[in-house]
């Protein structure tokens, strides 16, 4: 079994192994993988260790190493951060797992001066998931996206959730399985999910910062009002999606 960590700012997970092909997801600077097929060309088939989401990425934005993190605790916590790698500088985004500099890796030096976000399950949660989901702000809405330079609704919440402590899959539809139902709006609280549908599928989540106002990635990371019928558009007062759900996580 094969294992190699992402070595730059952002990877893309493809469907297929092509350029051309949907970017499914992405990997962060620092986030390991299992390695399942090296394909021609350059491709590789990965599993990403932390929520076991695969794709093809390519293999010169990997390095291969013994064995993976698999607790990630430390995160780089500026909006972006200066890492001198083999005395290169690499800029990597907010959220970037600092995990691995725990360990040695051969071929991997590593210089990292920045601030860190440690993750866990704190007891103030609210006052954290405000300050971690407000670095998204306006960060533009990018399919399959999982950092501040873009992001998906599901990236999003899986990446908050991750700075506190808490694994959560990939998609929207794999995270509504996941937590304790909130049967009305009126009891939800700071960091409760809401999955909004259409014609019977999961298509949309989002974060609840109080039961009325909700932070979710839709056109870019936005704070809309909320209501038993679900989100409307602060901009333009039209309704947008409609709620199915509302699950506690922590």
């Amino acid at each position: 079994m094969s294992y190699a960590i992402c070595k730059v700012p952002l990877a893309a997970l493809r469907l297929a192994a092509d350029h051309r092909s949907e970017m499914t997801s992405q990997l962060l600077f620092g986030e390991y993988v299992m390695i399942d097929q090296m394909e021609e060309e350059g491709w590789w088939l990965v599993e990403c260790c932390f929520d076991g989401y695969k794709g093809y990425a390519k293999a010169n934005q990997l390095l291969l190493v013994d064995k993976p993190v698999l607790v990630h605790h430390q995160f780089a916590s500026g909006w972006i951060n200066e890492v001198l790698c083999n005395d290169q500088l690499i800029r990597i985004p907010f959220g970037a797992s600092l995990s691995f500099l725990d360990t040695e890796i051969p071929g991997f030096p590593i210089q990292y001066n920045g601030s860190r976000y440690m993750a866990n399950k704190k007891a103030n949660i609210e006052e954290h998931l405000q300050w971690i989901t407000h670095q998204f702000l306006n960060t533009t809405y990018v399919w399959g996206g999982k950092s501040v330079f873009g992001i998906d609704c599901s990236g999003f919440v899986q990446t908050v959730f991750k700075l506190l402590a808490h694994r959560l899959p990939r998609d929207a539809n794999q995270q509504v399985a996941y937590g304790t139902v909130v049967g009305v709006l009126q009891d939800a609280v700071c960091g409760d999910l809401a999955f909004f549908d259409e014609a019977g599928e999961i298509t949309h989540v989002g974060i609840l910062l109080n039961n009325h106002t909700i932070i979710h990635a839709s056109g870019h990371v936005r704070i809309d009002p909320i209501d038993q019928e679900g989100i409307v558009n602060a901009a333009t007062g039209k309704r947008t999606h409609q709620l199915k759900i509302i699950k506690r996580i922590i």
